[in-house]
C-alpha cells in the first residue's frame, strides 16, 4: 500500500476559513497556533452535544480535545481567544445553556430517579425529590472553567453524569503562572481523557454526604496556552510541565509551541482603520457562529459516528506508520515515542470533531485525512518543545548578547532559572560555556576585588573571501581598509612600495588607539628560527599563505606566514596581545615577538609566495579569560618537561592518527640533521609518552623505512 504523504493533505476546510480570518483580525502569521485553538473549540461543541464515535472495535469513544500552545507575548493569544469565545462560540453556548441542557437534564433526571427507586424499592416521586435536589447542590453548570481543585471537578462532572449532557471544558491562561496551583485537577484531567475517573473515597458523615456514584462518560477538553518564557523557565515550571508530558500529557495533546513571534506589518494609521472597518463589517465568522448555533439543536445530541471501511483502513494504516516511525526513534525519546503512537487516536478523536462541525453523519476519509494533516504539524511542535533551549544555553546566550560585564548578582535578579547555589550555578556556567564553545560563543572570566565577571561574545566565523586588512604607501598613515579574498592575499604582499596590517584603523592613522577590534589573519613572522620545509611539514594540516621576506635567504630563512582563523575576534590591546603569546608558545619553532600589537605593519615584498589548502586555525582555544585557554594551559603544564617539539606533536596526536604524525616527527628531524639512528630513539621515545602507543615494530618497520629512504637521498646513510 503506498504511504500516507502528510506534505499533501489538506487540512478542514472550516477550520481553515476561521485561520484565515484570526490571521486577518491579529496580523500573527504563525497558522498552526490558530488550528490548534479551533479544534479545541470545535471540539467544545461536539463534546458539549455528547458526540460519540463508533469504532472498528465495536467501542464508543467520546469525542474530546486536549491541547497547549505556547507563543510569546504580543503574538495575539488572548485576542485569539476571544474571538473565538465571543464571535465563534457565542451562540451555540447561549443556546447550549438556556436550552439544550436544561432540557436534557429535566429528562434524564427523571430516569435516574426511576433506576434508582426499583434498587431501593422505594417511592419515585419521593425519590425524584432527593435526585432533584441533589442535582441541585451540585452548583450550576460551568461550560469552561479556569482553575478548580479536585473534589470542585469530580462535583461538576458529577452534575455532568446527572443530566446526562455536557462537557467539562478546562481553559487556562498563563499557564506558566497557574501549573503548579491547579497540578492535583491536571492530575485528573489526565485520567479524564477518556472520560472515566474512579472515585475517591472519602469519610461520609452528616455534613459530608457522598454522592452515589453514576457509572457514565464525561467528555472533557482542555486548552493550556501561554506564553513560553513563564513555563519554561528552567525552574519548577518547566520541571512540572516535562513531567505531565512525560507521564501521559504528550500522547494525549495537541501542541503549538512559536518560540518568536514573527514581526507583524508596519501600518499605516489609515490601513488601520481600514482593517478595523473590514473586521468590523465581515460576516465571515457570524455566518459560522450561525452553523454552531443550529449545531447546538437539541436533535443533534448523542450522534455516534460511523466509520466506513476506507476511513477505517485510512486510521490502521497511519497506526502502523506511526509504530514504525515511533520504533526508530530513540530509547531516551519516551515522550515522542509514545505521542508517535498515540497520533492515530488523536487524529480518529479531531476527525469526529470535523465530521460532527459538517453535520455529517459519518468520519469519511477526507474527515480522517484533514486530522492527520493538524496531528502531524502538532507532532512537529512537539518535537521543537522537547529540544527547546536548556537553561544553559540562554545563560550562554544572554552572556553573549547583554554587551557588558555581568557577575552572578546580576544573573540571579535578570535570569529566573540561575541558581543561587554556589555549586549548582558553577554547574551551568560550565555547560554554559561548554555550550558556548560549539555555537562560536566565547565566555570570558575576569577578577577585580575579588568579585567574578563574566563577558561574552558571539563569535562570527570567518568568510574566506572578507579577510579584514588595511594597506598604505606609508608607514603610519593614509591606510585604506579592506575586505579582501584569501587566496588574493599575494597581489597585496607582492607589491612594491606597500605596508599593510591585519586590523582596519580610525582615519587611516595605524597605530594602536586608532586599531578597530575586529581581526581574520593571524600574522606569524619567522626570523631564522626554523626553515620552511619544516615548517610546512609541522603545519601541513593548517590553510595558510606563505611569503618570503626582503631578508630572506637561502642560509637563513626569514618568511611570514599568514592564516585565515577560524573566527573573526573583536580583542582589545590587552587581550590581542595575550591571545597573539598564546599562539606563539603553542608554536613548535621560534617565531618574532615584536608582532602581538594590532597595529603591527608588515613590508609587502616581491619574493617566493605559496599558499597551503587545509583547516582554519581554531582561534577559540587561545582567547584570554577563557575556559578553553584555561584547559590548553594546564595540558601544556602537564607536558612541561618536554622539548617544544615533543610538546606539540603529543598536543597534536590523536586516535587514527598517531602513524601519520610520528612520520612527520621522524622528517622534522630529519630536516634537523639528526642521523638513523638519533631519529628513531627520539621516535621511539615519543611514542613511550603517547597514551596509546604504537608496536615498536611498527616504528621499526613502516617509519624507519621512510627515515631511511630520505637520509639515503641526501647522501647522509
Amino acid at each position: 500500500m503506498k504511504r500516507i504523504e502528510y506534505d499533501g493533505l489538506a487540512h478542514h476546510p472550516m477550520s481553515e476559513r476561521l485561520v484565515d480570518e484570526i490571521v486577518r483580525r491579529t496580523q500573527s502569521q504563525e497558522r498552526l497556533y490558530f488550528r490548534v485553538l479551533a479544534a479545541y473549540f470545535l471540539s467544545k461543541a461536539a463534546a458539549s452535544m455528547r458526540t460519540m464515535i463508533a469504532t472498528p472495535e465495536g467501542n464508543s469513544v467520546p469525542i474530546n480535545v486536549f491541547a497547549l500552545a505556547l507563543a510569546p507575548s504580543g503574538f495575539g493569544k488572548g485576542r485569539a481567544v476571544t474571538l473565538f469565545e465571543k464571535e465563534v462560540l457565542d451562540q451555540f453556548e447561549n443556546r447550549f445553556l438556556e436550552e439544550t441542557f436544561p432540557i436534557l437534564a429535566e429528562d434524564n433526571l427523571p430516569k435516574l430517579a426511576n433506576k434508582r427507586a426499583i434498587r431501593k424499592a422505594c417511592d419515585p416521586d419521593e425519590e425524584l425529590a432527593r435526585v432533584e435536589k441533589e442535582f441541585q447542590k451540585q452548583g450550576p453548570y460551568h461550560f469552561d472553567f479556569d482553575s478548580g481543585s479536585e473534589p470542585a471537578v469530580k462535583q461538576l462532572r458529577h452534575k455532568v453524569l446527572m443530566a446526562n449532557a455536557g462537557a467539562m471544558n478546562l481553559q487556562i491562561d498563563e499557564v506558566g503562572s497557574h501549573l503548579s496551583k491547579n497540578a492535583d485537577m491536571l492530575d485528573v484531567f489526565l485520567e479524564l481523557y477518556d472520560g472515566e475517573v474512579k472515585s475517591k473515597l472519602t469519610k461520609q458523615g452528616t455534613d459530608n454526604v457522598r454522592n452515589e456514584e453514576i457509572k457514565g462518560v464525561t467528555p472533557t477538553n482542555m486548552l493550556l496556552f501561554g506564553a513560553p518564557s513563564r513555563v519554561l523557565d528552567g525552574d519548577k515550571h518547566e520541571a512540572m510541565l516535562m513531567s505531565m508530558l512525560e507521564t501521559g500529557y504528550a500522547r494525549r495533546c495537541l501542541f503549538a509551541y512559536v518560540r518568536t513571534s514573527r514581526r507583524k506589518a508596519q501600518l499605516t494609521p489609515q490601513e488601520a482603520l481600514d482593517q478595523a472597518r473590514q473586521a468590523a463589517n465581515s460576516t465571515a465568522l457570524n455566518d459560522i457562529s450561525d452553523h454552531f448555533m443550529a449545531l447546538a439543536d437539541i436533535i443533534n445530541v448523542g450522534k455516534t459516528l460511523v466509520m466506513p471501511d476506507e476511513s477505517a483502513l485510512l486510521m490502521y494504516q497511519y497506526k502502523m506508520e506511526c509504530e514504525e516511525r515511533a520504533a526508530a526513534l530513540k530509547e531516551h525519546q519516551e515522550a515522542q515515542r509514545t505521542e508517535m503512537e498515540a497520533r492515530f487516536f488523536k487524529a480518529l478523536k479531531l476527525a469526529g470533531v470535523y465530521a460532527f462541525v459538517d453535520d455529517s453523519p459519518a468520519i469519511t476519509p477526507d474527515h480522517y485525512r484533514a486530522a492527520i494533516k493538524l496531528v502531524e504539524e502538532s507532532g512537529e511542535a512537539l518535537s521543537q518543545l522537547l529540544n527547546r533551549e536548556k537553561p544553559y544555553e540562554k545563560l550562554a546566550k544572554y552572556i553573549a548578547e547583554v554587551g557588558e560585564d555581568v557577575t552572578h548578582a546580576d544573573l540571579v535578579e535578570d535570569l529566573p532559572f540561575y541558581p543561587k547555589a554556589v555549586n549548582q550555578r558553577n554547574d551551568m556556567l560550565t555547560l554554559a560555556m561548554a555550550y558556548g564553545y560549539k555555537h562560536n560563543i566565547v565566555i570570558k572570566k575576569s577578577f577585580q576585588d575579588g568579585i567574578e565577571f563574566l563577558r561574552g561574545e558571539s563569535l562570527k566565523e570567518t568568510e574566506l573571501d572578507r579577510m579584514i586588512l588595511s594597506y598604505s604607501d606609508d608607514l603610519a598613515y593614509h591606510y585604506q581598509p579592506e575586505y579582501a579574498p584569501f587566496d588574493q592575499l599575494h597581489k597585496l604582499t607582492q607589491s612594491q612600495g606597500l605596508h599593510w596590517a591585519s586590523h582596519h584603523v580610525k582615519d587611516g592613522h595605524r597605530c594602536e588607539e586608532n586599531a578597530i577590534p575586529g581581526c581574520n589573519l593571524l600574522v606569524i613572522d619567522v626570523d631564522g628560527g626554523a626553515d620552511m620545509d619544516t615548517v610546512k611539514k609541522l603545519l601541513g594540516d593548517y590553510k595558510f599563505f606563505l611569503y618570503t621576506t626582503k631578508r630572506h635567504t637561502n642560509q637563513e630563512h626569514r618568511f611570514r606566514l599568514v592564516f585565515p582563523m577560524s573566527h573573526t575576534l573583536e580583542l582589545d590591546a590587552k587581550d590581542y596581545k595575550e591571545f597573539y603569546n598564546n599562539v606563539r608558545s603553542w608554536l613548535p619553532f621560534e617565531t618574532d615577538d615584536s608582532c602581538s600589537h594590532r597595529a603591527k605593519k608588515w613590508l609587502c615584498h616581491g619574493g617566493h609566495h605559496e599558499y597551503n589548502d587545509g583547516v582554519l586555525f581554531d582561534v577559540l582555544p587561545f582567547i584570554p579569560k577563557t575556559s578553553k585557554n584555561e584547559e590548553r594551559r594546564a595540558e601544556t603544564d602537564k607536558l612541561r618537561n618536554l622539548d617544544n617539539l615533543e610538546r606539540w606533536f603529543i598536543n597534536n596526536t590523536g586516535d587514527g592518527n598517531r602513524n601519520n604524525q610520528l612520520h612527520r616527527y621522524a622528517m622534522t628531524l630529519v630536516d634537523a640533521g639528526y642521523d638513523f639512528n638519533g631519529v628513531l630513539d627520539r621516535v621511539s621515545a615519543l611514542n613511550n609518552k603517547l597514551p596509546d602507543k604504537l608496536e615498536e615494530a611498527e616504528i621499526l618497520g613502516s617509519i624507519g623505512k621512510t627515515v631511511a629512504r630520505a637520509l639515503g637521498t641526501r647522501g647522509t646513510v
